[in-house]
């Protein structure tokens, strides 16, 4: 076994990256220190690590194969030779270097702190290669699950575009259109069809096991809610949720974070939980709330000039809402909840491989598994 005490500076070549002007969309990822940050007709990096660099994501990594932009909150690792790139990504990922930042107003991390900093690593190419690809297997298998969780997420807004937004729905042939509303539809406020749900908890009330979704968990522009903390380190007021309910987060609400809640426990209280009056409803109402029209809606009711711009939940609740009639409502929640049910299935698979991942890792990398 080739385990051994190394600066990192052995391992891997370290550059700053650079601030990026004056750009369009484009091809290439732009990575910052939270991860992926938008795209962009530029690169300047590939096959390499993304560290993040400053602030709440300091030491964070990531790992990108294909050409990328990073910014200049971030520190790009190139693999030496007869090193590899996905070991020292998990490599890293085991290892604590936010507790190496400093900086006085917010973390900070430089290449003078990393470059000398010792670390126990395999130094032969082959164990560090079979290392990766064991642990990579799992990585895999979550890649493939996320795919396929972002196809059946588009199947389901595809298909409440058809039939609700573009109105193509079964028999629109045959159609009336009375007042802007096909007939048998009615139209009615939300308010009467989904409620609030405030059931405040004290986090030190609770098992510390309990899940915790922040803002910072939500995906955006996606319906489901699978990633959480506990809420071991949680200390001010939360939401109670449950199972199924929908989660909306209404600070800064054109970042597009709606979703369904997979599994009990409590949310930010810079979040809205709501539950469908009419279980024949839900699924419609979900689609509705996640859709491209509602966060528009919400983003226009935010205070200007507000340093946390959060959505007017009272006024949205006020707004009137066309509910298609209970043959469509019937069709499409039909459908919709075979989806949510793959949806769950692939969320918990994922949450599975990653506990198994993250169990088999730290004795991978400390050689108390020998490859």
């Amino acid at each position: 076994m080739s385990l051994k005490v190394i600066e990192l500076s052995k391992a891997l070549n370290l550059k700053n990256g650079k601030a990026l002007k004056n750009t369009s969309n484009g091809i290439y990822q732009i990575f910052g220190s939270n991860g992926v940050i938008g795209t962009t007709e530029l690169n300047n990096n590939e096959n390499a690590l993304i560290i993040g660099r400053v602030g709440a994501y300091c030491g964070s990594i990531e790992l990108s194969q294909e050409k990328f932009w990073a910014s200049d909150n971030t520190i790009v690792a190139e693999p030496k030779p007869d090193n590899v790139l996905h070991y020292w990504y998990y490599r890293l990922k085991s290892f604590p270097l936010r507790k190496f930042a400093g900086g006085a107003a917010q973390p900070l991390l430089t290449q003078n702190t990393l470059k000398p900093l010792k670390i126990a690593a395999h130094t032969d190419y082959l164990e560090q290669d079979k290392i990766a690809n064991i642990l990579k297997v799992y990585d895999d298998l979550i890649e493939n699950n996320n795919r396929r969780i972002a196809l059946l997420e588009e199947s389901a807004r595809l298909l409440y575009q058809e039939w609700f937004v573009h109105l193509r729905f079964p028999g629109h042939e045959h159609c009336k259109i009375i007042d802007g509303v096909p007939e048998g539809w009615e139209r009615t406020r939300l308010e009467d069809l989904i409620e609030e749900i405030k059931e405040a908890v004290n986090p030190e009330s609770i098992d510390s096991e309990t899940p915790y979704i922040g803002l910072e968990h939500m995906p955006r522009r996606s319906i489901t809610l699978s990633e959480w903390e506990t809420v071991e380190k949680v200390t001010s007021k939360k939401y109670r949720y449950y199972s199924g309910d929908i989660i909306f987060g209404k600070i800064r609400p054109y970042f597009h974070k709606v979703g369904f809640a997979i599994t009990d426990g409590v949310t930010s209280s810079d979040a809205v939980v709501v539950r469908s009056k009419d279980i024949s409803n839900y699924q419609y109402l979900l689609m509705y709330l996640s859709s491209d029209f509602f966060i528009s809606l919400a983003s226009k009711t935010v205070k200007e000039g507000s340093k946390m711009p959060r959505a007017d939940w009272k006024y949205l609740m006020t707004t009137d809402v066309q509910v298609p009639s209970d043959f469509l409502l019937k069709s499409f929640s039909d459908s919709v909840d075979k989806i949510l049910k793959q949806l769950k299935t692939l969320s918990v698979q994922n949450k599975q491989l990653k506990k198994a991942r993250d169990i088999l890792l730290p004795r991978l990398m400390n050689g108390e598994i020998v490859v």
